[in-house]
Order: C-alpha cells, then structure tokens, then sequence
C-alpha cells in the first residue's frame, strides 16, 4: 500500500511524513473538540486524573513522541509498514505535545487563557512548514538549485549561508514567523529582512536607537498591523480552539 502511495500519489520516501502530519492535524482537532466538550460539560469525556493529580495529554503526548521518534529511526525499511506506524505514533504524540505548548512555556495550566493561545499558534505554524517540506521545498532554498549547481559544492554553501543570514536577520527583526517560513521559502525571509523591525525587538534596539524617525515608522507599522490582523487572528483562534476564560487565574509570578 505504501509504495503504490509514493508511486501514484506522492513522492517516493515522504508517506511517513505525510501520515505523520496527518496524524499531528487529526490528533490537535480531536482533542480541541474533547477538551471543549470537557469544558462544556457535555459527553462523556472527562479530565483523567491519578490519586488526585490531573493528567495533561502532553504526558502521553511526551510518550507517544518519543516511541515514535526511536521507532521510526530503528525502522529498517522507511517504505514499510513499521515506519508507518511510527510516523502516525509520532505525529499522535507530536498533536498532544504541541496542543499544550503554553502549558510548557509557562509551566502552568494556561490551556483557557489569552497564554495558551501560543499553543495554536505553534500548532499552526508547525502544520504548514510541514506542509511545505511535503509539497516540496527544502530548506534554505537547496530546492531552487540546478543539478549543475548541486555539483558546486560552493554555490550550495553560499545559497544556505544566505538564505540563513536572511532568516537570521527576520528573526532578530521581531519577525518569528517570517523567519520560520522564510527556512523553507527563502524570498520570505529576503523581504523580512529587508522590512522594517518590529519597535521591541533586538535590532530596534541595537540600530533605531539613535534613529528617531525609524522608531517611529516601526512603531506605526507594527501598530497598522496588528490592528489590522489581530481582529481575524483571534476570531479564527476562538472557531479553532474556544475562547479564553475572561477572568483567568493569575499565572505565577503575574500580578
């Protein structure tokens, strides 16, 4: 089944990674649709808990990830059945670890706070680097090469070194997502690098400092943008995950 996969539907060698990424999208909306309900107070669902202490899935989620990951290394044949079954194993752990991100960022049960909105962001982002990696595009721009330029050892290095120097850039720029994308399309990370930092990050303040006007156009920028974005942002992170408690528990450390 595997190899008529690779043969007729996708590349040869990326089934483990495209069960792994379905597995990783399915496993994040079943639990977002179980742990609504749990909050709601419908079906059947319930917290599970042991001698009084609630079990976050990211436990098993932890469990499962590592089985998966050690599985899919041992496998022999990675067009076989047994690396198939890791890839799912690891994609099932990988959904239930990345659903309770914020819970490991800030070490504290943040899942229905504005906090915990940082585990959908991850979630998201994570699914379509994968998605990229499966339709094709491989890091720092390694795909955009000829054959006769792969030959040339130094073209491929001065192709990744620039490309990461512009990730690099978008990054300290205050543009995480941009430079996260812009790994695997490198024109993103080009136009990251090129555009204006966002006023917090480190590169505002190593080189607007004495820039006054530059501060002020990065602030209105990144004013304009996020008035513009937050809005659809946080309606599609309610559709996809609830809404936040609107008086939550103060997080330690938070007054």
């Amino acid at each position: 089944m595997g190899h008529w996969l690779e043969r007729n539907i996708i590349e040869p060698g990326k089934l483990p990674l495209l069960l792994a990424l379905a597995a990783f999208v399915l496993t994040f909306l079943i639990t977002r649709v179980i742990t609504r309900l749990i909050r709601a107070g419908r079906g059947p669902f319930g917290n599970v808990k042991a001698g009084g202490l609630h079990i976050h899935h990211v436990v098993p989620g932890v469990i499962l990830t590592v089985v998966g990951g050690f599985g899919a290394v041992a496998a022999a044949d990675r067009h076989g059945f047994g690396a198939a079954v890791a890839a799912v194993v690891f994609g099932v752990g990988a959904g239930l670890v990345l659903d309770e991100f914020a819970l490991i960022l800030h070490l504290a049960d943040v899942y229905w706070t504005e906090e915990g909105r940082k585990s959908i962001e991850v979630v998201v982002v994570t699914a379509a680097l994968v998605g990229l990696l499966l339709a094709g595009f491989a890091p720092f721009g390694v795909n955009d090469l000829s054959q006769e330029e792969l030959q040339d050892r130094g073209t491929v290095i001065v192709t990744i070194t620039g490309n990461f120097v512009c990730a690099l850039v978008a990054l300290s720029k205050g543009k995480l997502r941009t430079a996260l994308f812009g790994v695997i399309v490198p024109v993103v990370a080009l136009v990251g690098a090129i555009r204006l930092a966002r006023p917090a990050s480190p590169w505002a303040r190593r080189f607007y400092r004495n820039r006054p006007r530059a501060r002020a156009r990065a602030t209105l920028r990144a004013y304009r943008h996020d008035r513009r974005w937050a809005g659809p942002s946080r309606t599609l992170q309610n559709w996809i995950a609830g809404k936040p408690d609107s008086n939550p528990p103060s997080l330690p450390g938070h007054h």
